[in-house]
């Protein structure tokens, strides 16, 4: 089976504190550690009361300091809402505190809506639409592959590995155009994912960091001893994309028996719409879904994402997709 890595939201639960998550994250990255999970990457997303992952260089360093082994990086930092430098310099201190273990994904979108945009003091759109000249700009900062006028201290020379993030088939062109590794956010958004991959890897041109096409599929992932369970520790993510896209968002909830059964048709097909990238069950069950995710994409990595409201049951369902892929 291919290898496993986690993207965490660091979700901040009803009743919980931002201190409470953080603490869940790092328990639940060495546990990732411990299991052989290849990678631990934390997403920005901003003025969201239930995620805990804004400041997401400062959480990777907490997710380092915590472990020994794991890469860890950012799944993604949205970089219009930063400049170049910024994030060169971040990402360099980060290498220097752990070196070799630093993954950069970097995503065009600005992880919230438009009150970002006064909020930052910045034109987002405008700043998407520079996107690709600063990823080619982040990267000589870090790499020195063309000559600029500053040099990011810290920053230059740092092993970090670049990533490209994206849900559409603009971030696969990019990542083809520019040789690099490429990750689909296929969790909460399927709709391009086979066309994305076909054409990172037709246009995929070699660059000195990666001589061959190198694709990585999300998936929500919850697994349980048996399938009733794995559903119900499911329904807190599932209450929170359903307020979220109903314009109520807010901490994650508790789970609810039979949440699904609860829903209008038309929530119930949007749970059906994102699960389309997912496997919610019992190892078993587990273990086939993945399966049958992996021969469609030929995805050279999995990433799995999935909140619970007990912090222990998403360790637990770690442990036992580790297992059931290992078998």
């Amino acid at each position: 089976m291919v290898p496993l890595s986690v993207l965490d939201l660091v979700p901040i639960r009803e009743g919980g504190t931002a201190g409470e998550a953080y603490a869940a994250a790092a328990s639940l990255a060495q546990l990732a550690e411990r299991h052989s999970y290849r990678r631990f990457w934390v997403a920005e997303h901003h003025l969201m009361e239930g995620i805990g992952g804004a400041a997401a260089s400062v959480v990777i360093g907490h997710i380092g300091a915590a472990t020994s082994t794991i890469r860890i990086g950012s799944g993604g930092i949205m970089l219009p809402n930063h400049n170049p430098l910024a994030i060169a310099e971040q990402f360099g201190t980060l290498d220097a505190l752990f070196p070799g273990r630093v993954d950069l994904g970097l995503g065009r979108a600005p992880g919230a809506g438009p009150e970002l945009q006064q909020a930052l003091r910045k034109n987002l759109n405008a700043a998407a639409e520079y996107f690709p000249q600063d990823v080619v700009e982040l990267r000589a900062l870090l790499t020195g592959d063309i000559e600029l006028p500053i040099r990011a201290t810290p920053g230059f020379g740092a092993q970090v590995e670049l990533w490209m993030l994206g849900s559409s088939l603009f971030g696969a062109q990019l990542a083809a155009r520019l040789g690099m590794p490429y990750a689909f956010a296929s969790h909460f958004a399927p709709d391009h994912l086979d066309a994305a991959l076909a054409t990172y890897r037709r246009d995929f041109r070699p660059s000195p960091w990666l001589e061959t096409p190198h694709a990585m599929a999300a998936m929500t992932v919850f697994c349980a001893e048996t399938d009733a369970e794995a559903e119900l520790i499911a329904s807190s993510q599932q209450q929170s994309f359903v307020r979220l896209r109903s314009g109520n968002p807010g901490k994650l909830p508790p789970p609810v028996k039979d949440y699904r059964a609860t829903l209008p048709p038309s929530a119930q097909g949007l749970l059906d719409h994102i699960g389309q990238a997912s496997a919610i069950g019992s190892p078993a069950s587990v273990r086939a879904a993945i399966g049958r995710f992996v021969e469609r994409t030929q995805a050279d990595e999995i990433i799995v994402s999935g909140a619970t409201f007990d912090p222990a049951a998403r360790e637990h369902s770690l442990v036992l997709t580790a297992e059931a892929l290992s078998g």
